[in-house]
């Protein structure tokens, strides 16, 4: 165990004597191992930023000190993450909780740094940048006697009429008098320099980051993802700590937010995330924003053997992944709960007619029942046709691991079809799909469907082939 082990080591004993055993020490026991390994793999020039919320901060600065040295923090980042927050109605007694915390840590000394600006503020642009030119530019003017006159080696001459220790040597000077840089206001008054507001490249950024669009119901990146993080913040983090081509790790990468960051603005990149319905979602997402983009997924099921490894391994894991096959959205998100007969529901439209007008749609439901046991029966089809009537959906998909048995398609045939005037064609209002006519290609015949998620807007592919 080298020393940085030992430190981490350390603390954690530190912690547990203080917390006991409970759900923060669980949670700190595992971001230490994470914490180290990332350490390991980040090279030289490199930087960590760890996003967190108040609850757990200070915990994690103590362990992040310990695996990146104290030596090496950078910055406490405050984000703003919403407009207004508020648990009064629920008997809460504190302030509105609108911020989060992001440690910046870098691996060294010398750390890959891009500067970055944000916009003046108007009203100090209307202040300090009064003036406009006759060609429209608005500029203000600056001091050019220099500071500390002849012990900080700035020289003393003559400029219009004016006698001062300058910033500048006569030959720059005339260079910029020369440019209509240097001007007068007045006879006898001091020269000063003509700096135009649009050749400033703004404030830059500090440590409280209240500029970002915050994610709500009318974002237009909206993707329906519970902890989806603005596009706009993973791009400042990228910009500023990366270069073009170089490698962005995200090991929680949720709906893809960093890797849609890191692909727009031509970086390789590799994110890891535990479900599968994040994989799913960061697949159709890339495919939105990049149409053509090339990608490798290591980690799902690519043959039969693989499925019923992960389906022995954890059931809902199997069902997430089942279920978004089909397009379709686990049913009551990534909760894992009692078995309601609903594994995931597929969304269409199912448009009405009158004459050969369409005058209106509902969106309707289909449910999908997945089973990743060695066997099934015809009871577990009778169950969804139950189910299908109990939700008021219009179709039932089963899917199943194992070959079904010839009773169970007779019993699904028995429910007929779903036809609208609406929708071209009809549709076998129970269908069963194995998860080897899926890996396959296969899919079963369904209305057009509403995607569970919302579509990504499309950006402009930077570079080929990268991986999830």
């Amino acid at each position: 165990m080298n020393s940085g082990n030992t430190d981490v080591a350390e603390l954690l004993r530190a912690m547990r004597s203080f917390l006991h055993e409970n759900d923060m020490m669980a949670y700190l026991a595992m971001m230490a191992v994470r914490l180290l390994e990332l350490h390991r793999v980040l090279k030289p020039t490199g930087s960590l930023y760890l996003h967190c919320d108040p609850t757990a901060s200070h915990y994690l600065k103590i362990l992040l000190d310990g695996v990146f040295q104290p030596q090496n923090f950078r910055n406490e980042i405050i984000w703003k993450r919403s407009s207004a927050h508020s648990d009064a109605k629920q008997g809460a007694k504190h302030y509105g909780r609108l911020t989060d915390t992001i440690f910046f840590y870098s691996k060294g000394e010398d750390v890959t740094w891009n500067q970055t600006y944000r916009p003046y503020d108007e009203t100090y642009t209307e202040r300090d940048y009064r003036r406009v030119d006759t060609d429209g530019r608005r500029y203000r003017l600056d001091n050019i006697q220099g500071p500390g006159g002849a012990e900080k080696g700035n020289p003393y001459y003559e400029v219009m009429g004016v006698s001062r220790y300058w910033r500048y040597s006569r030959e720059k000077m005339q260079q910029l008098i020369r440019q209509g840089r240097i001007i007068q206001t007045r006879p006898g008054a001091v020269p000063q320099y003509k700096r135009y507001l649009d050749e400033m490249p703004g404030v830059s950024v500090q440590n409280l980051w209240d500029d970002i669009p915050v994610i709500n119901n009318r974002s237009k990146e909206l993707l329906g993802y519970p902890t989806q993080k603005p596009l706009a913040l993973l791009e400042r983090i990228i910009t500023v700590s990366s270069n073009e081509g170089d490698l962005v790790l995200d090991p929680f990468c949720g709906c893809g937010t960093a890797v849609h960051a890191a692909e727009k603005l031509g970086r390789s990149w590799i994110g890891i995330d535990i479900t599968h319905l994040a994989i799913s979602l960061i697949e159709k997402r890339l495919t939105d924003a990049f149409p053509g983009i090339k990608y490798e997924v290591h980690g799902t099921p690519k043959d039969i053997e693989g499925a019923r490894d992960l389906a022995a391994r954890d059931k809902y894991q199997f069902q997430w992944w089942a279920v978004s096959l089909v397009n379709a959205v686990p049913f009551g998100g990534k909760k894992k709960g009692a078995d309601t007969g609903i594994d995931g529901v597929i969304y269409f439209k199912d448009f009405k007619k009158k004459g050969e007008a369409l005058v209106g749609s509902t969106t309707e439901k289909i449910i999908v029942s997945v089973k990743g046991g060695e066997s099934v029966g015809v009871s577990m089809i009778r169950d969804l046709a139950h189910v299908i009537e109990r939700e008021g959906a219009k179709m039932g998909l089963f899917i199943t691991l194992a070959e079904p048995t010839d009773p169970m398609r007779k019993e699904a045939l028995k429910e007929g079809y779903f036809e609208s005037p609406g929708l071209k064609g009809k549709y076998l209002k129970l269908q069963i799909a194995t998860i080897e006519e899926l890996l396959a290609g296969k899919k079963p015949e369904l209305p057009p469907l509403v995607s569970s998620f919302a579509q990504a807007p499309e950006e402009a592919p930077e570079q080929g082939a990268l991986k999830i």
